[in-house]
């Protein structure tokens, strides 16, 4: 409020005072009014914190950080300033809503990706699959010994091309050695690549939790069928009935490989 609006409220309610004798009183009980900043300089800050990691702040953190630069605001004014300048990022924050990334793919075969699934490998079956990025397809989804010979996943990506007729644009895989084999051959397949994805731009390499295609098949996976076996073995485990060991292992793979490939 400012001394106006005090004065008008006091006379309200029967107090007549001047705006001197108002000052005196403020004055002597250590109040003061509240002097805001100008309003086209909090439009100007807020902008310019739009510009940046800023465009992610709700109005309540915008206020804050109004605050910390000496700029006084009223909370009420920074929401509206923002639902102004910002309206989308707003409404996606009214509707508590994660924005999440976006997938693209051009085509069928444009990019598979590759990737080994090491639950059950505590019991000597590894799981190694590759996916179509844009169809979803499953390329190969194989039960064996080991997921981490490059000559075994390598061995996978030959018969699958050998299958579908062709390879693709890119491989995608993570930065484990058991990709140097798949790497080194889609590097080589492309070496004459016409496109802006040809020779080392062939292939991509990162964390697996980025090869966002093939971790969500195996989310979809373990519900469908991979869980049952999880938990069979791991009360086999838990019973003392499995000792992690090269027989155990080995008998593992003789009596359930074969069925989990059936399976999932």
């Amino acid at each position: 409020m400012n001394y106006q609006d005090i004065l008008t409220s006091t006379a309200l309610h029967g107090f007549i005072l001047s705006k001197i004798h108002l000052i005196r009183i403020l004055k002597v009980n250590g109040l003061f009014c509240r002097r805001f900043s100008d309003l086209q300089e909090v439009i100007d800050f807020i902008t310019d914190q739009l510009r940046g990691p800023g465009r992610l702040h709700s109005y309540r953190w915008m206020y804050v950080k109004c605050l910390e630069h000496g700029i006084q605001v009223r909370k009420e004014d920074v929401k509206l300033i923002l639902a102004k300048l910002d309206s989308v990022s707003t409404a996606v924050r009214r509707r508590r809503q994660l924005n999440r990334r976006q997938y693209f793919s051009q085509g069928p075969n444009f990019i598979w990706h590759i990737d080994s699934y090491d639950k059950l490998k505590l019991y000597g079956i590894c799981i190694n699959g590759c996916i179509d990025g844009f169809s979803r397809r499953i390329i190969w989804l194989k039960a064996a010994l080991t997921s981490s010979d490059p000559y075994v996943i390598g061995g996978n990506f030959v018969e699958a091309m050998e299958q579908v007729g062709g390879g693709p644009r890119i491989g995608c895989t993570n930065l484990g050695t058991e990709n140097v084999v798949v790497r080194d051959l889609q590097v080589f397949l492309r070496r004459n690549g016409e496109d802006n994805r040809s020779g080392e731009r062939s292939h991509i390499a990162g964390a697996s939790t980025a090869n966002q295609r093939i971790e969500s098949w195996w989310g979809v996976m373990r519900k469908e069928g991979i869980e049952y076996w999880i938990q069979l073995l791991g009360e086999l485990k838990d019973k003392g009935l499995f000792a992690c060991d090269f027989l155990d292992e080995a008998l593992s793979q003789l009596c359930f490989m074969s069925i989990i490939q059936i399976r999932v």
